[in-house]
């Protein structure tokens, strides 16, 4: 192994721990696939995994994991290049022994990207003995979330990680980022120039941010009690998409420059207080196998928040999240103020909500702006009608195919760096422990009926917009 020059190298081989978890046989393997058609591809790939496994355990794993949850086996030479690239190494985390046979599968490589697809908790392990070894020179990192539990957990093991790969070698991974509606929220913002009088205090009324699932914790449940809805999505998730929607300008699309802006977002939000927070749990929750009898984990979580910037002070930002929802679907509202004077009649007695910008990221991106029309015939009545901009697009790229590449390609753009990170545990950290008891609700709805005194003051939820309802007034 040798040290990286200055600029980011190309890897030459992806080690992928965790190669018989959950994550790799839904996520990872059907994306490695797409790469490998996509030409994206083209280095060995080394799983590692505590299954007693052998190389032909593996390659039938990748099979099955392309046939029920990727695309199908559609392009049989790239599978055949996948199947034959890939390496298998079988031992514990903790053990040396492991890491030198590591070592020796990857003689001949510069510049490896070590992935820990792992539980939380084995990160440092990992990283330490990737360390120890030597075998962190010239590599790069990438480590899936929750990147630490709290604030004070983060800084810990940001102080471990960075002790051994440096900062720029660290790849901290959320697939959010690397959905095609949410980057295209960028491009959206900053390739029209009409959007920009808009986008501040003086026009926009609120902002809303639904990330909703209809499924429960899948069998999870012994996962999902050590973690909860405020650590699992809204510290990363729903948090980076805001830093999104309210950074400045970057200077260039350059990593260094993009991560700056959305940093300074997540600095500028205020801390959560208990009154701010609303935390629910499904019914039946508690019965899910591996879940406390008596447990207060919440599975879904509203909140308010404020960005104490020039740009945002005084406009609120709800978001929420949760499982058992009534739809699975990822909407953004941004709500524009009312016309400073309202001289129609149908403002008065029909007009539910002002004029928005509606960003939909799953399922089928859509953009869609809200306008009032004028009905035909002489008064003036209408209705408000949506301007749909944008539905889904031939050839996106999955998130973590994405990722995965700009991983490899050495791309940081769509990673967070370690003061985004302890930034947004900043905001939650307040409340992780001092709040109230989560409210219950019922599955298939909208979570509990508390979460709407949150927002009481802005006009309440909007329901999210499926495919294929866009049309007409909301």
């Amino acid at each position: 192994m040798q040290s990286s020059s200055a600029e980011p190298a190309h890897a030459d081989a992806l080690v992928l721990f965790g190669a018989s978890g959950d994550l790799a046989r839904k996520k990872i393997f059907p994306a490695l696939y797409e790469m490998t058609k996509a030409g994206t591809l083209s280095c060995p790939v080394i799983g590692i995994a505590f299954s007693n496994w052998k190389l032909a355990d593996l390659r039938e794993r990748v099979v099955d994991s392309i046939k029920n949850f990727g695309p199908g086996m559609d392009d049989q030479a790239a599978l055949d290049r996948l199947l034959a690239s890939l390496r298998y190494v079988d031992g514990r985390y903790e053990s040396n022994a492991t890491f030198d046979a590591l070592k020796e599968a990857l003689t001949g490589c510069r510049h490896p990207v070590f992935y820990l697809a792992i539980l939380p908790e084995l990160f440092a392990t990992v990283v330490e003995s990737l360390g120890n070894a030597g075998l962190a020179a010239g590599a790069r990192v990438v480590i899936e979330k929750p990147f630490g539990r709290d604030l004070a957990s983060a800084r810990e093991l940001n102080a471990k990680v960075t002790s051994i790969f440096p900062e720029k070698c660290i790849f901290r991974i959320d697939h959010f980022l690397g959905k095609e509606a949410i980057e295209n929220i960028i491009y959206f913002r900053f390739a029209n120039s009409f959007l920009e009088p808009l986008w501040n205090r003086n026009n926009v009324e609120s902002v809303q941010l639904t990330l909703a699932e209809e499924i429960g914790v899948e069998g999870r449940g012994k996962f999902y009690e050590s973690v909860g809805c405020l650590r699992d999505v809204v510290q990363n998730h729903l948090l980076q998409v805001v830093s999104l929607l309210a950074m400045e300008a970057p200077l260039n699309m350059a990593s260094d420059s993009m991560r700056d802006e959305k940093v300074k977002v997540l600095q500028a939000i205020k801390p959560l207080t208990p009154g701010a927070l609303v935390r629910g749990q499904y019914q039946g929750y508690r019965q899910e196998s591996g879940v406390a009898p008596d447990s207060d984990v919440e599975t879904y979580c509203a909140l308010r928040l404020q960005i104490d910037s020039w740009r945002w002070a005084g406009v609120p930002w709800y978001l929420r999240s949760g499982k058992r929802l009534a739809a699975s679907v990822g909407e953004i509202m941004v709500e524009l103020k009312p016309p400073p004077r309202r001289i129609f009649a149908d403002h008065e007695s029909t007009l539910r909500r002002s004029n928005y910008i509606r960003f939909r990221f799953e399922p089928g991106p859509a953009i869609a702006l809200a306008a009032r029309v004028k009905h035909v015939g002489k008064a003036f009545v209408g209705d408000q009608r949506e301007l749909f901009l944008l539905d889904e697009q031939k050839g996106e790229q999955g998130p973590y195919e994405r990722l995965l590449g700009d991983a490899i390609a050495g791309d940081r753009s769509l990673f967070a760096g370690q003061d985004a990170v302890e930034a947004a545990w900043a905001v939650v950290d307040p409340v992780l422990n001092d709040h109230a008891p989560a409210f219950t609700y019922q599955p298939g709805t909208w979570g509990p009926e508390q979460a709407d005194e949150l927002i009481r003051a802005s006009g309440g939820w909007h329901k999210p917009v499926l495919p294929g309802k866009e049309e007409g007034a909301r």
